[in-house]
Formats: structure tokens, sequence, C-alpha cells
């Protein structure tokens, strides 16, 4: 083969190799991201505890690390200084599980009893969630999704 052959043969290795090694960086570096997300809020009934599920799709699923979910009231400190991802440390884990090739679907679950109800904060509330990839990359939506305590 002739050298000129084999130095542009080895140039093309060098470019498309490097070429594709950005494009494995930048997927890797992408922030996961958030899809239909809501919440659904259920009042205690009688001796029947109440419930918070909180459900949202999370792409792309691979290298997910963990999805942290926080429930709180419009009318708090969070309202007015900001929610932040330090503030997201003790949130409680959602579970995930997948929901096609590239997304999964999380969700989260707690119980509400009457003792909860009655001295949470009437109003609007947001559920915060922090989503994080085993990369590093985080995502933080402070507002998610939304219900209503009456």
């Amino acid at each position: 083969m002739p050298r000129r052959t084999v130095l542009s043969l080895a140039a093309a290795v060098v470019v498309l190799g490097g070429g594709g090694a950005v494009a494995l960086a930048y997927a890797g570096e992408s922030a996961p991201s958030l899809a239909h997300s809501t919440a659904r809020y259920a009042a205690p009934d009688g001796a029947r505890d109440g419930s918070l599920t909180f459900t949202t799709d999370v792409t792309p699923s691979f290298g997910l690390k963990g999805v942290k979910v926080l429930a709180w009231p419009a009318k708090s400190s969070f309202a007015e200084k900001g929610l932040t991802t330090k503030d997201m440390a003790s949130a409680e884990s959602a579970t995930c599980a997948p929901l096609d090739e590239d997304t999964v679907r999380c969700t989260y679950t707690t119980a509400v009893t009457r003792a909860d109800a009655e001295t949470s904060p009437r109003g609007a509330w947001h559920v915060a969630v922090l989503v994080t990839a085993k990369d590093g990359a985080t995502t933080l939506d402070t507002k998610a999704a939304g219900f209503t305590i009456g």
C-alpha cells in the first residue's frame, strides 16, 4: 500500500475516532430530563389513611443513579429562598422501572395519616424532584407537579 494511502487512512481513523469520542462525551454529559410529571393527593377518610403519589418519566434512563422527591408547601421558606440540591439531600427516593428503551417511570408514594393532614399547611403544594446520573449530572425541578391540601 502506498505510504500516502496509509497516512490518509490513519488520519481518517483518528478524525472519525475523535468525533465518536466527542459524541460519547457529549451524550454522557447531558443531564437527565423529566416529562409527564403528576402528583395525586388523597386526603384521609374515616379510619383510612390518605396518600400522595408522584410519577415522572426520566430520559435517558441509562446511567441513572437516583431520583429524590420532596413535597413542599407553596407558602414556605423554600418559596422565598428557592430550593437547592442541598435541600434535596434528605428527600426520599422514588422507585423507577423501565418504560421503554430510553425512559424509566419513577414513582413515589407515601401514606398521609389524619395527624399529617391536620398539621399540614392548607393550600397549594409543589413536588420537587432531583434526578442524579451516575456521571454526576443532575436535574432539579422544584415545581415538577402540584397538588392542593384543602
